[in-house]
């Protein structure tokens, strides 16, 4: 038989317990520590005795009678918890019916009870078998990091001289700032016995970049034809970071010896074989959140600037945390917020812009052809390779676009960008499926790109001649691979 109702100084009750078997004995643990009331309901009276004399409130009821609830307190927190899950299913219906305004956290016995739960009303069904399972990869993951950190910091501290910290080509904040933060690691580790250079090739084009350069006084090394050689030998150790190979989007030789590699792209095992620092975490948005957790785990004290470079880092290679974001990449980024120069972030986040950068998305907008949601645009010759992906960024907010891609022709290579929204299809596996037999391609499920080298192609004087002979055949490798059907084109 049920208990009577105890006097009570209250109608309501903060938590309320529906089955204290061993995972509601967990939860009322935990909740124990608020030091709110709680009422417990349980169909065993000795369970409910032994709650009792651990002075917790506990009334024996079977939580499959319906009119348990229009005679127990108004609870404002219901967790139902027992091992019976036709009784759960009943108690949530219920609870939802005469205390609709209460949060009801129940717990499902198989996956297929989640949706029949959510559907009777409940707030949150788990299921503890997949909430362990997160919680164990999430342990191991933060393990493996943490690990990788002091790994990092181990290396550096034998190191002494100088460390190339090599960028890929025309480099972007990402890139930049990871290199920073991996010289103010190096300084830390080795007691001040290793310097470092950031050296890159290409050009800094985009006007974000150059004031992020600019504002923040970032001492970088341009490398040349004529200084490669004398350059790389004034390094006694190697690092490439947001760069997964020797030769990888970078000017260094396939077989140069490389010391350190950190990324968040993808690749081949075996392309990094014999380096002695490897971390490659396709699943990060930003390799400067790689470095903010290293410089976090290591209690390496971050002064401003740096911050200030890896937060806007983080921001710009996720958009402003909208692709590819992680919620590591939002927790390194709150970790940096405090840290940062805000005055200085307002600035480089509104550059002026080059009448060349107009004129080109001028020529994007004005070449652009739509076809079943793809935008192609040709934006034509270019000295600043930077404008072709805000193009594309650019062109997939226009309505009815879900994939832009914009391509251009510099100096030395055809510059192919692609910035995707739909979600069946991963545009770095489709670049690098269409491209890499002829060039360097790959990237993001949402944001990609190629590069063609010229001497791929007869020499031609006109670059404009060039890309005009050669863009529809580049075009159709990529709309082979995804099956685009030779419908006509409308212009948009």
């Amino acid at each position: 038989m049920p208990d009577n109702l105890p006097n009570r100084s209250s109608d309501r009750v903060k938590y309320m317990i529906l089955g204290c078997g061993s995972s509601g004995y967990n939860v009322l643990e935990e909740l124990a520590h608020d030091d709110e009331p709680i009422l417990i309901i349980d169909h065993d009276p000795k369970r409910v005795n032994d709650l009792r004399d651990q002075n917790y409130e506990a009334l024996v009821y079977d939580i499959a009678d319906p009119t348990i609830f229009e005679i127990l307190p108004i609870p404002e927190v219901v967790f139902i918890l027992s091992n019976d899950k036709n009784a759960n299913l009943d108690a949530v219906r219920r609870v939802k019916e005469v205390h609709p305004s209460a949060y009801v956290i129940v717990r499902a016995l198989d996956r297929l009870s989640l949706s029949l739960l959510e559907q009777a009303g409940a707030d949150a069904a788990l299921y503890p078998q997949e909430v362990y399972a997160k919680t164990a990869v999430h342990t191991m993951r933060r393990l493996h990091s943490s690990r990788l950190a002091r790994k990092l910091y181990h290396y550096l501290s034998d190191c002494e001289g100088t460390m190339g910290i090599i960028l890929h080509t025309n480099p972007d904040p990402d890139a930049i700032s990871s290199a920073m933060a991996l010289c103010v690691i190096g300084k830390e580790a080795s007691g001040g016995k290793l310097s470092c250079k950031i050296i890159y090739d290409g050009k800094i084009g985009h006007q974000e970049n150059r004031a992020f350069v600019t504002l923040l006084d970032i001492q970088l090394q341009r490398i040349t034809e004529d200084n490669v050689e004398e350059t790389l030998k004034e390094c006694n150790y190697i690092a490439i970071v947001d760069s997964s190979a020797a030769g990888v989007n970078n000017f260094l030789p396939p077989d140069t010896k490389v010391d350190i590699i950190i990324d968040h792209h993808k690749i081949m095992e075996e392309e990094n074989r014999g380096v002695h620092f490897v971390d490659i975490r396709p699943g990060m948005g930003a390799t400067a959140s790689i470095l903010t957790q290293y410089l976090q785990e290591l209690d390496i004290l971050v002064d401003q600037k740096v911050a200030t470079a890896l937060l806007y880092g983080i921001r710009a290679d996720t958009r402003d945390f909208s692709r590819n974001t992680t919620p590591q990449d939002l927790n390194y980024a709150a970790f940096l917020l405090p840290l940062t120069d805000n005055e200085l972030l307002n600035k480089i986040t509104s550059p002026s812009m080059s009448i060349e950068t107009v004129e080109a998305l001028g020529l994007a907008i004005k070449n652009r052809k739509v076809q079943n949601g793809y935008l192609f645009t040709n934006v034509g010759y270019v000295k600043n390779r930077d404008v072709i992906p805000q193009a594309a960024d650019l062109l997939v907010q226009l309505e009815g676009i879900n994939t832009a891609i914009a391509y251009g022709i510099g100096d030395d290579a055809i510059t192919i960008s692609a910035r995707n929204k739909d979600i069946r299809m991963h545009v770095g596996n489709v670049m690098k499926e269409a491209f890499e037999e002829i060039g360097e391609a790959g990237g993001h499920a949402t944001m990609a790109a190629a590069k063609i080298p010229l001497n791929s192609f007869s020499v031609i004087k006109s670059k404009e001649e060039l890309l005009n002979l050669i863009a529809e055949p580049l075009l159709k490798r990529f709309t082979d691979t995804i099956g685009l059907g030779k419908e006509e084109k409308n212009e948009a």
